[in-house]
């Protein structure tokens, strides 16, 4: 109902504009600055729900907790991934905030794009994401696309890899230091 409401409130002129876009500062090994084209016509709510964890500065000082080689670069365990804290846990958690219906399109899984990370359970995406370094078709129509990275790919390609076959980064991982919304 709150996403109707806020849909007529936005046809009526009324009410914050929708999320654009994503500009993430990444700090650690890799630095810099990652901008993100956000679809909210593609996927509008899992769109909200990122946007209202990054202006409640919920996913400020979150890591790259997995990450994969010639694969991707998992983070937003807002829960479990606060840099500092202990980050056993990471990758297990989400935020305060409910879990989404799959909202999947015929969107592709590219170098770049940006998915919802999930359980076995399609309705399951919360707040963690990922980021494509390579193509990953076998990903096409089973994961929720959200965007696509369209400065700072430079940034993600630098992102601490993790280990073994779950790409989890034990040590020293990267942060998401600041996480704005853009519209």
């Amino acid at each position: 109902m709150r996403n109707l409401i806020c849909g007529l409130a936005l046809i009526a002129g009324a009410g914050p504009a929708l999320a654009t876009g994503l500009e993430i500062d990444v700090a650690g090994g890799a630095s810099g600055t990652v901008v993100i084209d956000l679809f909210e016509d593609a996927a509008p709510e899992h769109v909200e729900q990122v946007a209202a964890l990054a202006e409640s500065g919920a996913y400020n000082g979150v890591v790259f907790h997995r990450v994969i080689d010639g694969f991707m670069a998992q983070t937003g365990d807002v829960q479990y991934g606060r840099a500092g804290g202990d980050l056993s846990l990471a990758g297990t958690g989400g935020s305060d905030r409910a879990d989404l219906p799959a909202e999947f399109s015929d969107r592709p899984f590219g170098r770049g794009t940006v998915g919802m990370a999930r359980a076995a359970d399609p309705n399951s995406a919360n707040s963690q994401f990922f980021i494509m370094f390579a193509p990953a078709p076998h990903l096409d129509g089973q994961y929720t696309v959200i965007g696509e990275v369209t400065d700072g790919m430079d940034v993600i390609d630098a992102i601490k890899r993790g280990e073994g076959g779950s790409g989890a980064v034990s040590d020293s991982p990267d942060i998401m230091e600041a996480v704005r919304v853009t519209e």
